[in-house]
Order: structure tokens, then sequence, then C-alpha cells
């Protein structure tokens, strides 16, 4: 299974992309501002993360869906992601829910996502029955 994220609106405060799944559209994705300015997969060129305010970088990563410590459920995890952990896909309405996670949702309000609870459960079921049928997952930030 293939997640791709397109990054759309790249702001100082926050990010807005589009998140499909297997090339259909599912739902639009909030997340911290973007200091992968050459879109290069790493922070260089004077690029600097900022602790709890900065989207992972471009690049592709594998997903696993398991039990998120801190939420105490299922939700998909991105593996790998250079300079940071616990990259998960969860429930969040601002920049303020996340620090680096990608928060699925409705874009139908400036810098926020609504409607997330909703996109949260359906994609973590999505993906935990692909999981369960041994299909690899990945998604590529874009």
């Amino acid at each position: 299974m293939k997640l791709k994220l397109k990054r759309i609106a790249l702001r100082d405060t926050y990010t807005i992309g589009k998140l499909s799944i297997d090339g259909r559209y599912w739902c639009d994705i909030l997340e911290p501002p973007v200091r992968d300015l050459n879109k290069n997969g790493i922070f260089d060129n004077g690029e600097k993360k900022v602790p709890g305010n900065s989207a992972i970088p471009y690049g592709t990563y594998d997903i696993v869906v398991n039990i998120s410590p801190k939420f105490k459920r299922l939700l998909p995890r991105l593996l790998n992601v250079p300079h940071f952990d616990g990259v998960l896909i969860h429930r969040g309405n601002t920049v303020k829910d996340t620090a680096a996670c990608l928060l699925p949702g409705e874009n139908n309000a400036v810098g926020k996502v609504l409607n997330s609870t909703y996109w949260e459960k359906r994609i973590t079921e999505h993906l935990l029955d692909a999981q369960q049928k041994g299909e690899p997952i990945s998604i590529e930030v874009s």
C-alpha cells in the first residue's frame, strides 16, 4: 500500500497537504512548518529543525500500525524518519496538537483540520487491514 502526502501550502506557522492512498485522495493533512526547504530529505545549508515545531523531511518512509505508548491506541507510525522519533498519524486540529506528527482531517478552516477523529480511525483501520494481509505500507512525502 502506497500513501502519498503532497504538501500544497507551506506557511510560516503550519503546512497543509493532500493525502492519497494507492492513488486515491483521502483527506487533508496538517503539519508544523517545513524546515527542509530544499526538499532533499535532510536539514542542511542552514536549515534547522525546531524541536516540537518542524515538519518531517521530504522522503519515503515505511509505516507500521502499532500501539502508541503515548496515546494507548493503535496508530500508524512512520519508521526511520531522520532526526525524528515517534512520528504518528493521529487526530488533532491545530499545530498545537502535534510536534511533528501528521494530523488528518478536512482543511475547511485556515491553519486547521476538522473531523480529525473520523479520519484517524478510517486511516488506521485501512492500514491495519493491509498490514494484517502482509502488505508493505509506505508514505512518500513530496
